[in-house]
């Protein structure tokens, strides 16, 4: 239960939102500003949720890796990706971090003082949040990292997942990660199996789609985890825990109003401002860019962190035009159950060109080569797709 705590709260920083975003900016400010105060509020009674997030070496800078390096519980000199007709070993670095251990951070790097848990945040402007029970929390600035806002102002395709962490009655034989597994039955769109192998006799699987619904069955794909397991001969003791999500894929959309189903003109953090890789959805690379980003300001009023948040927003919703492009021809071009060839395709291409692209820092030449050659989808289709500009709902 939430403690009890003063009617009124002044602080510098106000972040709204334990997740990953939250979490981050909340570690990189406490580093960077130790003499600032800042208060970080979760609804839940933990930092981070329920959640493993994974990411190549590739994706951060070497001048930001002073914040995710202390997250990392496992790591891996490579990954593999199995399709149909081509498999491949990639020798990326990749690493996990779960959310026990952004909590653990969190509580052993900020005061007590700074992390509120178990409370219900009523309303957020930028520099004011009102709690339930009326309380409310007078700060410089505001930063609202609470997850997805409105998404119908979006258009969207949708990855979503089922996974569990499986305790095995004997060892694994895996040494890397499989980061797609498409040799699998496909159902609803594009379907995967994702695989970290965590110690000896633990391996979380995930079952993972890219399907045109946000509907997600958990039962149905609980069922295709345990037949994964025992196709590759795991005799599955019990399941360690389990995580499910539904993620938006965007093809187009309105940012301006996006932004503004979000909280208005409060500053935003994570998927509540856009700040996710438009193909995988995942938002990472990302939160450790706009947290290092914001940690180096002098200037934490309110309206100036809206102005910066939002000018980031928009940088990066305009360097994204290519990617949701990709994601139309992915979605509106290519048939159910052959949509692997897309991500078979790709991955027949050169390491550093796909580092870039999960990074989101594609090169012009990367974006040729990309579209260079026969697609794997119907030409007309993928001309149809490359040129649609679908509005938001």
């Amino acid at each position: 239960m939430a403690s009890a705590a003063p009617d009124h709260i002044k602080c510098d920083l106000a972040i709204v939102g334990g997740g990953l975003a939250g979490g981050l900016i909340a570690l990189a400010v406490a580093r960077a500003r130790p003499e600032l105060k800042i208060v970080l509020i979760e609804q839940e009674q933990h930092f981070g949720g329920n959640h493993i997030w994974s990411f190549f070496a590739s994706d951060i800078a070497p001048e930001h890796r002073w914040l995710t390096a202390p997250l990392v519980t496992y790591g891996w000199s490579g990954y593999d990706v199995h399709f149909p007709e081509h498999s491949r070993t990639l020798d990326t670095i990749y690493y996990t971090i779960e959310s026990e251990r952004l909590d653990w951070l969190l509580r052993h790097n900020l005061p007590a003082s700074a992390l509120m848990t178990g409370r219900t945040v009523k309303a957020v402007s930028p520099r004011l949040v009102v709690l339930d029970g009326a309380q409310r929390i007078n700060a410089g600035g505001v930063i609202d990292a609470r997850g997805v806002a409105d998404h119908h102002h979006l258009d969207c395709g949708w990855q979503k997942f089922t996974g569990q962490l499986l305790q095995l009655a004997e060892p694994h034989s895996l040494t890397r990660p499989i980061v797609m597994d498409a040799t699998v039955d496909q159902h609803d769109g594009y379907r995967f199996v994702y695989v970290l192998p965590f110690g000896m006799d633990k391996v979380f699987v995930e079952d993972t789609y890219y399907s045109d619904r946000p509907d997600l069955d958990r039962r149905v794909m609980a069922q295709r985890i345990a037949a994964y397991a025992d196709n590759r001969g795991w005799e599955v003791e019990r399941v360690l825990r389990e995580e499910t999500g539904v993620l938006p894929v965007v093809m187009g959309g309105d940012l301006e109003n996006y932004w503004a189903s979000g909280s208005g003109r409060t500053a935003k953090a994570g998927a509540r401002g856009a700040f996710f890789h438009p193909i995988t959805s995942y938002s990472l690379p990302d939160a450790v860019r706009l947290a290092t980003f914001v940690a180096e300001l002098t200037d934490f009023d309110g309206d100036r962190l809206n102005m910066l948040l939002r000018q980031r927003a928009e940088a990066l919703w305009k360097d994204g035009r290519y990617y949701r492009m990709l994601n139309r021809m992915l979605f509106r071009a290519s048939a159910h159950g052959e949509r692997y060839k897309i991500f078979e395709r790709f991955y027949r291409l050169k390491p550093g060109l796909i580092e870039r692209f999960y990074a989101g820092q594609s090169t012009g030449g990367d974006k040729a080569r990309i579209l260079t050659g026969k697609p794997p989808v119907p030409v007309g289709k993928a001309l149809k797709a490359l040129q649609s500009r679908k509005k938001a709902r």
